[in-house]
Order: C-alpha cells, then sequence, then structure tokens
C-alpha cells in the first residue's frame, strides 16, 4: 500500500534531499564530527562530487567535503554510497568551523574550489581567502601540506594570490588556465560549476600554495 506521506516529502525537495543527508550513514552534521581524521578537506564543497572522485582515485587517503548545506551535500554522499567508497565523508558545518573539526597540523591538502568570490569590498572578510581564514589554514595543514585554490573569477583571483604573497604562503604551482596547462590530472577534476563554466568559454585559475 502505498503511503500518502511520501508525495508529501515528495513534493518538498529540500526537505528530501534533507532527509536523505540525514540517513546517510557518510554524512555528518559538525556536532556529530568529534575530530575524525582526515588527509584532505574540501571546504565549500558543494555537491561534493569533487571530493568523491578525488577519493575514488585514491582509495589510501581520507577525505572529507565540508559546505553550509547538506541538501547539496548527499548528492555526492549517495555518489559514493553508488561506488562503493569507504574513504569520503561529508560535513554540514559552517567554513569558519573548519578549526574546529580537524586537529592542528592533521591536513596533507585543504581544497577551496569556485567560492564565493563576494565582490563587494565590504565583503573582503567573508572571502575564504582573506587573512583570517588562511592563518587558520595554516594551523590544521600539515608541515608538507598545501592550500589548493581553483576560481573562475580573475579579480577574486589575483586578490587572493595577493592576500597569500602578504602573509607569506609561498606560491609553488600557477596557472590561469588550468586545463590547458601540463599541470596534474587530480587539478583538473571538473566541479559541477566549472563545467558550467567551461561550457561558457570561461577559464579555470589555479593556485597550489605552501607555509613558509
Amino acid at each position: 500500500m502505498v503511503n500518502p506521506d511520501d508525495f508529501v516529502i515528495a513534493r518538498k525537495r529540500k526537505k528530501y534531499k534533507f532527509a536523505l543527508f540525514a540517513n546517510s550513514s557518510l554524512c555528518f552534521e559538525f556536532d556529530e564530527w568529534q575530530h575524525q581524521s582526515a588527509d584532505v578537506v574540501e571546504i565549500g564543497a558543494g555537491n561534493g562530487l569533487f571530493v568523491v572522485e578525488l577519493a575514488t582515485r585514491h582509495p589510501g587517503q581520507q577525505f572529507v567535503a565540508l559546505d553550509v548545506k547538506g541538501d547539496r551535500l548527499q548528492r555526492g554522499a549517495r555518489e559514493a554510497e553508488a561506488r562503493g567508497l569507504a574513504n569520503v565523508r561529508f560535513v554540514r558545518a559552517r567554513a569558519d568551523q573548519v578549526s574546529e573539526l580537524f586537529s592542528h597540523g592533521s591536513l596533507q591538502q585543504l581544497w577551496l574550489t569556485f567560492s564565493d568570490p563576494f565582490p563587494r569590498k565590504h565583503s573582503a572578510g567573508r572571502r575564504l581567502t582573506n587573512p583570517r581564514f588562511l592563518a587558520m589554514y595554516r594551523e590544521l595543514l600539515a608541515d608538507e601540506g598545501a592550500l589548493y585554490i581553483k576560481h573562475d573569477n580573475r579579480d577574486f583571483f589575483h586578490w587572493s594570490l595577493e592576500r597569500l604573497v602578504e602573509v607569506k604562503w609561498r606560491v609553488d604551482e600557477l596557472s590561469f588556465n588550468l586545463h590547458e596547462s601540463s599541470l596534474d590530472d587530480d587539478y583538473k577534476i571538473l566541479t559541477s560549476y566549472e563545467q558550467r563554466w567551461l561550457e561558457e568559454g570561461l577559464v579555470t585559475n589555479f593556485a597550489r600554495a605552501r607555509k613558509q
């Protein structure tokens, strides 16, 4: 017998997606995480499919996709489950909570992929490459760890490079057209946003930076 409530849930797609997030063993709320270990974290991961592909390629590492919207993350969780992945998890939290989720010096890679550029000058403090966030990443990364940035907005990307230099990070890989470069294929895994931007003729800017 069909339950009428099923149709109510189906019509309210956002609630349905949050239900999928809540019911996945790969998904965690901020207060459920309790400092589990990770090697690679993507902040502002959206649907998390970028991290899912990284996790598929590198089964010996532990990956986390972090985003404030669980209804987005559930898509990546479903894909990870379909692939049978046990090395990727999805955490619903704000970017400024990342230092409360992982131990200092524990991460090998931090990824920022097409984060909100907050183009208005008065919103610069909300950009994920502002000095406050960069100080947080410095604490989280291991000595040999690195910060990876992918973005289509050239103004935001230039601003981010300036902030990195300002607070003494060392940029050791750089491209203003990633997909025409000879850089590592892992960097060229497409996010959902990136696929759209490339189809519209935009290019991907990329930088890898390390602590000094």
